[in-house]
């Protein structure tokens, strides 16, 4: 599915900004490929349970994540990003 627009969330702007420059070139990769393709394979993406049955989150490396919704098909936003903190 391929992704014709991204919103962020304030929440999610501060939190990219507080991650480490590998985490947050490596989000910038994984942004395009996401684009492309918001269940590729590499980015583990998966619907998330409980409180955030509506979110779904993708991997940008092995602790860190980012947590989005879609708006519309192929419309997301972003709505946080860092370590499993951010399920809290």
């Amino acid at each position: 599915m391929k992704i014709k627009e991204i919103a962020y969330t304030p929440t999610f702007k501060k939190a990219f900004q507080k991650l480490p420059k590998k985490i947050q070139l490596e989000a910038v990769n994984k942004e395009k490929i996401f684009r492309q393709d918001a269940f590729a394979s590499e980015l583990r993406t998966h619907k998330l349970k409980g409180k955030f049955k509506d979110y779904y989150s993708f991997s940008l490396a092995y602790s860190y994540r980012v947590v989005f919704r879609f708006l519309k098909q192929n419309q997301v936003l972003f709505v946080d990003c860092g370590d499993h903190s951010v399920y809290g």
